[in-house]
């Protein structure tokens, strides 16, 4: 295999969906999983169970793409049709290179754009990606407000494995089994973090107790799969 067959193989997106991690078969539960209370966000072959912002559908350029759900074109960002307040969320991620994404979590359809509510965990190619080059803004970060550690994130084309905890005013951010974030929701840090940034003008920004899980459509392909959730107490 010469270096740019390889090259092409690595950086096509979803080529070939084999497991990663060590999992089982791609968008199923197992046995012990259910018996756990998780669920599946996507089952691998449509977009049912989301839609885009501010729609009652999903946007064509949101598809399914060897079992993996993928931003194939404009289209905006997608949310769950279910809000959750209390969860565990698992899932897979696979960026272009130079790609940028990222996921949502308690959003709302009150502004414009969920990102003006809804914290936002970085998905990004950190070493072809402008926003790499900022801590604040890398792959596995609270965007803009809480940094994450170089060297954890997986290179564009590569799946990396997202776990996040949001529990009352406690969440945490895992990426590829390690945490990257920890934060409390109303905490002075938060607060003083929140002031100084962009989203200090936005009344929602963070205070949502319930919302949507999203997905963000930066412009750029990306892919998702094994999207797992379990509702927490």
């Amino acid at each position: 295999m010469t270096r740019t067959t390889m090259t092409l193989l690595v950086c096509c997106l979803g080529a070939m969906p084999v497991p990663a991690f060590g999992q089982g078969s791609l968008n199923t539960l197992t046995a012990a999983e259910r018996s756990a209370g998780w669920r599946l966000l996507f089952d691998g072959k449509t977009t049912a169970g989301w839609r885009g912002f501010l729609q009652d559908s999903a946007p064509p350029g949101w598809q399914v793409v060897d079992g993996a759900l993928t931003r194939v074109a404009p289209g905006g960002d997608i949310l769950t049709r279910g809000k959750y307040r209390n969860f565990e969320l698992t899932l897979e991620w696979n960026i272009a290179p130079g790609g940028n994404s990222g996921i949502f979590y308690r959003g709302s359809e009150d502004d414009n754009a969920i990102y003006w509510n809804a914290p936002e965990m970085q998905v990004l190619d950190d070493a072809g990606h402008v926003d790499g080059k900022s801590r604040l803004t890398s792959a596995g970060a609270l965007y803009d407000l809480y940094p994450s550690p170089a060297g954890i994130v997986k290179p564009a084309g590569e799946w990396n494995l997202v776990r996040l905890v949001v529990k009352g005013k406690h969440v945490e951010h895992w990426l590829n089994g390690v945490k990257v974030v920890e934060y409390e929701f109303g905490s002075p840090d938060w607060n003083a973090k929140v002031k100084a940034s962009k989203f200090a003008s936005h009344q929602h920004f963070g205070r949502n107790p319930t919302g949507y899980i999203g997905l963000q459509d930066h412009g750029d392909r990306v892919a998702y799969r094994n999207i797992k959730i379990r509702v927490l107490p």
